[in-house]
């Protein structure tokens, strides 16, 4: 069963809420993959906003005429007919919650009011357990069967009341801050805010291990496996194209959203992932047999943890989650990375790698192909730059260099090139639609 919520896109980098002009379908209407379906105003304009999935119109969460913050579930997809239903029905325990959260917190008028709603089905924090249904997001439910957690004993802090991710991690005891001894580190490395500020102190690698003076240091388990991958890639012929992208325009969409907890890893590893769907050459792979198209497109970006280990989480379907749905799992996904709880696809399955050192002033590198991928994008430092604009004058944008190795077996410079062209147009341009 597939349903997907609709969100508020941002649709300026000044947007925190917008209006429901007017709902283009209606509830049952087939929709198509980059069709309009609502008309939303946002604080300059009025915009169409496009489907990011294929399905049917199931359920309208916020109506014509109503506001909601960016980020809010406006809406409910279903991906076939038959699953209508079952979407209307998550739907109404979610309105159903709202007001019997509504409830207890207002003060009732008449006695009528107040006896309108069961008090064994309404929370302080605002229940979603209605004739034991219990409404809670798709990475939810997966966290919580993975990690053994009683989704009927939660209360969600979602729109509407629903069970997100961090309700399952807040339910078993999990800190919202990561342990300050791992790093993100050394290429393949995790990506992280680009560094728009200059004058902030880039912060300082940590060591992998204390160093023994005189002594050798077994390698673990992790860095042997990482060890044996780096040697493997040397028998590749690889090409390293570089490419300068202005970062104005996705910094200002990045401290828009940052606060419904959207990371610039998101943002950058959604980028990628839309713009390999162009490129499926990018995305694919080499073997004897010839190119390897794989059937999704799964993004993966890799950590340094503190014993001296490299591990690349990935973020499956990357280019079919929304950006908020993309955070979470991100973050899920360096927790578990760090006390080693990923399963073996959740770090082995990347199709396209992601890698980073801009958060240590690092101006621009080349990164290693990492085995049986055809293509490893190397990011480094977003700075102020003098750049020369296209009336005569000169002005100051905020750059970063990016360098994308590839297996020059199948993927020559013109691909690449191609590739990182459509990357920098997506940035620079139309960065907005990251959030659709």
């Amino acid at each position: 069963m597939s349903i997907y919520e609709v969100f508020m896109p941002a649709l300026s980098s000044t947007m925190t809420e917008g209006k429901i002009v007017s709902w283009v379908k209606s509830p049952g209407d087939k929709v198509e993959k980059g069709e309009t379906v609502v008309v939303v105003e946002s604080d300059k304009a009025d915009m169409d906003v496009e489907s990011f999935y294929e399905g049917y119109l199931a359920h309208i969460i916020v109506q014509a005429g109503e506001t909601a913050p960016v980020g809010a579930a406006i809406a409910l997809l279903a991906e076939t007919e038959a699953e209508i239903e079952t979407a209307k029905s998550q739907a109404q325990g979610a309105d159903t919650a709202k007001q019997e959260t509504t409830a207890t917190t207002a003060p009732a008028k008449t006695a009528d009011t107040a006896a309108a709603f069961t008090p064994a089905l309404a929370t302080q924090n605002g229940s979603n357990h209605r004739s034991g249904r219990v409404v809670a997001s798709p990475r939810a439910r997966k966290l919580a069967k993975e990690l053994k957690v009683d989704l009927s004993n939660i209360s969600g802090s979602g729109p509407y009341g629903r069970i997100v991710a961090e309700d399952v991690e807040a339910a078993i005891g999990k800190t919202s801050q990561p342990p300050a001894s791992a790093v993100p580190i050394t290429p393949p490395s995790v990506v992280t805010p680009v560094a728009t500020a200059p004058t902030k102190p880039a912060p300082t690698p940590t060591p992998a291990v204390a160093a023994v003076p005189g002594q050798v240091v077994p390698l673990n388990t992790l860095q042997s496996a990482v060890a044996r991958n780096m040697v493997a890639s040397l028998s590749v012929p690889v090409i390293h194209v570089g490419y300068t992208i202005t970062t104005d325009a996705l910094d200002k969409l990045y401290k828009q959203i940052k606060s419904k907890g959207v990371t610039m890893t998101a943002l950058l590893a959604k980028a990628v992932a839309v713009t390999l769907q162009k490129h499926p050459l990018i995305n694919a792979n080499y073997s004897d047999q010839g190119v390897v198209y794989p059937a999704s497109i799964n993004v993966a970006v890799a950590v340094a943890m503190d014993d001296g280990g490299l591990i690349t989480p990935v973020l499956q379907n990357a280019d079919q989650m929304d950006i908020y749905s993309l955070s979470r799992a991100w973050k899920s996904l360096v927790e578990r990375a760090r006390v080693k709880k990923l399963q073996p696809e959740e770090y082995s399955t990347g199709t396209f790698t992601l890698s980073n050192l801009g958060m240590f002033g690092v101006d621009r590198f080349d990164a290693i192909l990492p085995p049986g991928q055809g293509s490893i994008l190397a990011i480094g430092a977003s700075r102020p730059q003098v750049v020369a604009t296209t009336d005569g004058m000169f002005g100051v944008k905020q750059q970063m260099q990016v360098n994308m190795t590839s297996d020059h077996r199948m993927i020559y410079g013109a691909h690449a090139a191609a590739f990182l062209q459509d990357l920098a147009k997506l940035i620079e341009t139309n960065p907005q639609s990251l959030t659709m």
